[in-house]
């Protein structure tokens, strides 16, 4: 469909908040910065930015990012645009097709020519004993000094790129198929010792909003573990917009999507659902700067959401 007309869809949808909702713009289907692609992004954030929005706006790749790229960014004037440049250091074609050098050329680009737009090292999926070695850790540190943040996560690990990955030849990475990222402890504990105090988080939202100078959308500082890396000066930032939100609130909100309103509980740190999708989930996240979780799997302390495989040793 035409641009404005997708965008029109965008700001019309029923879960749409001007200024509140977080964005993502191609990011499922293919690559924002594709040359076949790039105009309609462009194109999308110049509309958004044109209606005065001031919503995040996060463009993930692993593509070319050039000077003209980063001009045309540069003149929105409203959108919180963070590029996120993701990099997994991984050298096997079966498992990774892009080049890693192409992460670096275009976090180096950004480093030069933007002021405005935001640039996070995306640095991901990181899995144990396939780039995890303490080479390819200095190499994300060094290019993380070219960036505004580095977010680290580990692998999404599904059937699908089981099978996949079989159907090549390369061996299970691991051996389960869990709900949540797999990162374990033994490999995050060698990551952020390498990065010292240079900024790194655990979650995107995290990242983006340390870029930015704000206060995380997603309301991670109510899970203290999480933010137990995070610099001083983004703690007080996160701190002071912290605010339980009220019981009329959350339960206005769960009505508007759905929830069974009588299974819903409010602690200082989190919103407890049942029987929920992860879209309607973000939906009260997002309106209210509070984490919400799904009764059926609750964030077990200290794992930071991630599996149990590699934690629970």
């Amino acid at each position: 469909m035409p641009d404005d007309q997708a965008v029109a869809q965008l700001v019309h949808h029923p879960a749409f908040r001007a200024h509140q909702t977080p964005l993502q713009i191609f990011n499922r289907a293919t690559d924002p910065l594709l040359p076949r692609v790039k105009e309609h992004l462009h194109r999308c954030l110049e509309l958004l930015d044109d209606l005065g929005l001031t919503n995040h706006m996060l463009v993930i790749t692993r593509w070319h990012v050039l000077e003209e790229d980063v001009a045309r960014l540069e003149r929105l004037k409203n959108l919180k645009v963070t590029i996120l440049i993701t990099w997994s250091g991984i050298s096997d074609p079966r498992i990774e097709p892009i080049d890693s050098s192409i992460a670096r050329a275009s976090l180096s680009t950004l480093a030069s020519f933007a002021s405005r737009t935001r640039k996070i090292l995306y640095w991901r999926p990181i899995v144990l004993g396939l780039n995890d070695t303490d080479e390819l850790i200095a190499e994300a540190y060094s290019m993380s000094q070219l960036a505004d943040a580095t977010v680290f996560t580990g692998l999404f690990h599904r059937e699908k790129i089981r099978d996949y990955l079989r159907s090549v030849n390369v061996p299970d990475l691991y051996k389960l198929v869990p709900r949540r990222k797999i990162l374990p402890r033994e490999v995050e504990g060698r990551i952020l010792k390498a990065f010292g105090g240079t900024p790194i988080f655990r979650k995107t939202s995290c990242g983006v909003a340390y870029a930015h100078g704000v206060h995380d959308y997603n309301g991670h500082f109510g899970i203290k573990p999480i933010c137990d890396i995070c610099p001083a000066e983004q703690v007080k930032i996160c701190a002071a917009a912290h605010k339980v939100p009220t019981q009329r609130q959350v339960l206005g909100l769960a009505r508007e999507v759905g929830l069974e309103i009588g299974k819903i509980d409010i602690f200082s740190g989190h919103i407890v659902v049942e029987n929920s999708t992860e879209q309607q989930r973000y939906f009260i996240q997002h309106a209210t700067g509070f984490q919400v979780h799904d009764r059926a799997h609750p964030h077990l302390p200290g794992r930071h959401g991630r599996s149990e495989e590699g934690w629970t040793q």
